[in-house]
This record gives structure tokens, C-alpha cells and sequence, in this order.
């Protein structure tokens, strides 16, 4: 009896360290790094909902190259059709995704990212995507606008949707 008491608090301790000296600074970093938010990127490099919608009709080599840079659970939700899933923005596996997702592209295209997981203000992945593309040298990115989150300001206007992958 004990001994399992003892291994309980051990492993408790383990657990907790980790999460103390591990998990929170992981945590804290992704959300207060303020060149990486969503409000470091230049208003300028916004593109509103209803822009996006008619840019979204253009034919052939026009039509921009558009990413989502979030959840995979979203994206398998809902996304804006043609979107390409790139990984979330936030974490080092995501932005390896992102650079192979654009590997080929022309340093000129047009390139739309998105997320739309939480209000723009806390986004933790268009920041180090659009941070990680410029760094590539693309030189034509820009970031879909998105002030509440996906369903309010995409699905709940009406802009068209696919589901799945």
C-alpha cells in the first residue's frame, strides 16, 4: 500500500514538473510572442470576407494559391474551396508543411492564408505563416481578415464552403 502511494506521488510529480517546465512556456510563447500574432501583420496585407469571395471567381493562374493555416479539424469541417490544408501556423510541424505546400510556388503568386480558429486579436497561426512565407521571399501573401472566427465571418455570411480532407 505504500509503495503504490509512493509511486502515485512520483509519478503526480513527474507529471506536474513537465508541465511546469515543459508545456507552459510552449503555451505562454505561442500566445504572447508578439511578433507572431495575428496584429503584427500589416493591415494592408488584409483582405476583408467579401474581397475574398470575388477573388475567389477568378479563372486559371489568377486565382490566388489559398491556405489554411490552422486546425486540421476545422479544415475537415469546413474550408474555403480550393483551400489547402498547410498546417497550423503556431507550431514547427505546421510551418515544415507550409514550406513544402509552397515549395514550387512562383515567389509572385498571389497567396491568401487563413485560419479562423478564435478572434483575430488571439490568433496564435496566420502571424507565423505569414512571417515564415515573407521569409521564403513571397512576395504577394496576404491574410484573410477574419475578426470572430470562421463561422461567424465566412459560413454565417453565406461565402461558399467544402467539407472534408
Amino acid at each position: 500500500m505504500q509503495c503504490s502511494r509512493i509511486t502515485r506521488t512520483i509519478l503526480f510529480s513527474a507529471l506536474l514538473a513537465f508541465a511546469v517546465f515543459i508545456l507552459v512556456p510552449q503555451i505562454v510563447a505561442q500566445f504572447s510572442n508578439p511578433a507572431a500574432s495575428a496584429s503584427s501583420i500589416p493591415e494592408s496585407q488584409w483582405i476583408q470576407p467579401a474581397a475574398m469571395s470575388k477573388l475567389l471567381q477568378a479563372a486559371g493562374t489568377d486565382r490566388p494559391l489559398v491556405l489554411q493555416v490552422g486546425s486540421h479539424v476545422m479544415f475537415a469541417q469546413a474550408h474555403i474551396p480550393g483551400s489547402i490544408y498547410a498546417g497550423p501556423g503556431s507550431q514547427p510541424a505546421g510551418l515544415q508543411l507550409l514550406e513544402k505546400k509552397t515549395a514550387s510556388t512562383p515567389r509572385n503568386k498571389l497567396i491568401v492564408i487563413y485560419c479562423g480558429c478564435c478572434p483575430w486579436g488571439r490568433c496564435p497561426n496566420v502571424g507565423p505563416a505569414f512571417k515564415r512565407l515573407r521569409d521564403l521571399g513571397f512576395s504577394n501573401v496576404k491574410v484573410l481578415y477574419i475578426a470572430n472566427n470562421f463561422g461567424d465571418d465566412w459560413v454565417a455570411h453565406g461565402y461558399e464552403t467544402e467539407k472534408g480532407e
